[in-house]
């Protein structure tokens, strides 16, 4: 049979994974019982925040061709999955919003597409929105194409038009026109390249992504370049340093549909999975025995932020977690490193501490959520941007951020974004909407999210894409703020939080548990300031004139873990446990905490 692997990018939100459904619909490859939608975002988070974080495979069958789909991440701080599909199809679709248009992360999976030499399908999608400009949209997809160095063989490039959420396309941007998904199944077809397949050739097959099954162990997913594979086969397992040791097969599965097929065999050419090799990674290669041949490893982008990850420390440990223990929390994170090549490990001089480093604030805090809702329990400190030293002057992460803000409001984000070592590369008003480009380093970035939202009243959208490293840019204090620290244990009370919101915000209500040190609110000045919120109102027999007077509580401000993550200094630590996330001072006692101001 024919294959054609392909893989479908797009910026976060242009509807990627809804086309693949679409596709996946109308090819009749789904399996009985299957319903709802955005099937490929099978992951409660990825659906809850309406993202693609894993990259995963599907398999359609169309006039009798096999074409492996590869549904990939549109967010930037997942970029090392997206490098390594690149290595395992031979076209790619380029999904772009027929309103907003290439957006920055569009460019970052789109110049691993372009670097990879592939012809890449462009479809423009959501033409049924009302404000959709299509012709706008397509010049500017051009004009990314020549700055991000593409071949005149990939700027001229086959152009279709869908709402995939209608399941239609066509070559005409007309929806009145259009049937169905078909159109995209024939550009596939024509445009993609038929898979090359040595089946004569010594088998070689490079991993490119990791899974894990309870009952058949570590999963190695990736493409068979040449050669074929059987369940039982004795094979040569070169890992990335180039050592070789010989493994046996204990399944060979291929993709049908949603699923993973168990199979006696496959052929060069396919997108495959197989099991059996317990200590095979990403990268690695799969060759033959007799004639073992490595194919060049995959090299991975490095990481840009670190944090600290620890044992939960707090009065509260152990409440509600059910993994929390020093060893416990290791196995997992070491866990996590099999499958995310993009994300790092180091010891610490404490044998409960680890600082892990990814590739952003978002990498690391979906790894977080993850553990959270397995049962983990754990404490994190405040992202740190990673720096480099270059020719003995220190390089640090810059990022390419736009914003798009009613008119209105762009003067204060101009501003605040200057205050944080941001340059102003471009700006363009239209409709009373203002699009400012930026470059900012990366530490300038941590905080500002929450903040911009403040600014705009909700209406202010940052999209960010990593440049590369350069020069330092200078200091500057990104996330100044005091904290209101809650100064004994017990529980919150009415009274003594209308009294502590008089200083600022508080981020609980009454009713809650609270320890020595535990963080329940952002001071309105820029010092710390210890407050009762434990504290009653006391009971007398005597009666005033202001008795009976109800008391205003103002509706405190909700902590996600994004939110946590970004709030907290550099003093302060996040617990997070699967109930509940906790800023908190990384000293609780305020002993503890002014001796430390006294030797700093």
């Amino acid at each position: 049979m024919e294959i054609r692997n392909v893989a479908i990018i797009a910026h976060v939100d242009h509807g990627k994974t809804t086309l693949v459904d679409a596709l996946l619909r109308q090819s009749k490859s789904l399996g009985r019982g299957v319903e709802g939608d955005l099937l490929m975002d099978s992951n409660d988070l990825e659906r809850e925040r309406g993202i693609t974080i894993f990259s995963k495979n599907a398999s359609v069958e169309y006039n009798g061709i096999k074409i492996n789909i590869v549904d990939t991440p549109g967010h930037a701080d997942f970029g090392g999955e997206v490098e390594r599909i690149m290595r395992m199809v031979d076209g790619a679709i380029l999904l772009v919003d027929a309103k907003e248009g290439p957006m920055p992360q569009t460019k970052f999976v789109l110049r691993k597409a372009i670097q990879a030499g592939h012809k890449i399908i462009v479809v423009i999608n959501k033409i049924d929105k009302p404000e959709a400009r299509i012709d706008w949209v397509l010049d500017k997809t051009f004009d990314l194409f020549v700055e991000l160095g593409a071949t005149d063989e990939q700027t001229d490039f086959p152009v279709v038009y869908a709402s995939g959420v209608q399941g239609k396309a066509g070559f005409e941007s007309d929806l009145s026109k259009m049937t169905d998904i078909i159109p995209v199944f024939d550009t596939i077809l024509k445009y993609v390249p038929v898979a090359h397949a040595e089946i004569d050739k010594p088998l070689q097959m490079l991993t490119v992504n990791l899974s894990y099954d309870n009952f058949k162990g570590k999963i190695a997913v990736g493409r068979l370049y040449a050669g074929t594979l059987r369940k039982g086969m004795e094979v040569a397992h070169i890992n990335r340093d180039g050592v070789n040791k010989k493994a046996k097969i204990t399944a060979v599965m291929s993709f049908s549909g949603m699923s993973r097929n168990e199979v006696d065999e496959v052929f060069a050419g396919d997108i495959v999975a197989i099991a059996g090799i317990s200590d095979v990674s990403i990268g690695e290669t799969i060759a033959d025995l007799a004639n073992p041949v490595a194919l060049p490893t995959i090299d991975i982008e490095e990481p840009t932020v670190k944090m600290t990850f620890g044992v939960n420390t707090s009065p509260f440990a152990g409440q509600d977690g059910q993994y929390t223990t020093s060893r416990q929390i290791k196995e997992r994170l070491e866990h996590e490193l099999e499958t995310d090549v993009a994300l790092k490990m180091f010891p610490t001089d404490s044998a409960e501490k680890w600082e892990m480093a990814g590739r952003g604030e978002l990498h690391l805090a979906i790894l977080i959520e993850k553990m959270r809702r397995e049962g983990y329990e754990l404490q994190v400190s405040k992202p740190q941007v990673i720096f480099k030293e270059v020719g003995g002057k220190t390089h640090e992460p810059v990022e390419l951020v736009t914003i798009e803000v009613p008119e209105e409001f762009s003067g204060s984000v101009i501003e605040k974004m200057g205050k944080r070592r941001a340059e102003m590369k471009d700006m363009k008003v239209e409709n009373k909407t203002a699009y400012i480009e930026f470059v900012i380093p990366t530490r300038g970035l941590i905080g500002y999210r929450s903040e911009l939202l403040t600014d705009t009243k909700g209406l202010g959208i940052m999209n960010s894409l990593f440049l590369g490293y350069e020069e330092y840019k200078g200091d500057f204090e990104s996330n100044p703020h005091g904290s209101l620290i809650a100064f004994e244990p017990g529980t919150t009370k009415t009274y003594g939080l209308v009294a502590a919101q008089e200083r600022g915000q508080l981020f609980l209500g009454p009713g809650i548990e609270v320890y020595s040190g535990m963080i329940v609110g952002q001071n309105a000045k820029s010092d710390d300031l210890e407050v009762n919120v434990c504290r009653e109102k006391e009971l007398s027999n005597m009666r005033s004139k202001g008795d009976g007077k109800a008391a205003h509580l103002d509706t405190p401000r909700s902590m996600t873990l994004e939110d946590a993550l970004e709030y907290i200094g550099d003093d302060e630590l996040v617990e997070i446990t699967p109930k509940n996330i906790r800023p908190r001072k990384a000293r609780l006692s305020a002993i503890d905490r002014k001796r430390q101001l006294r030797s700093s």
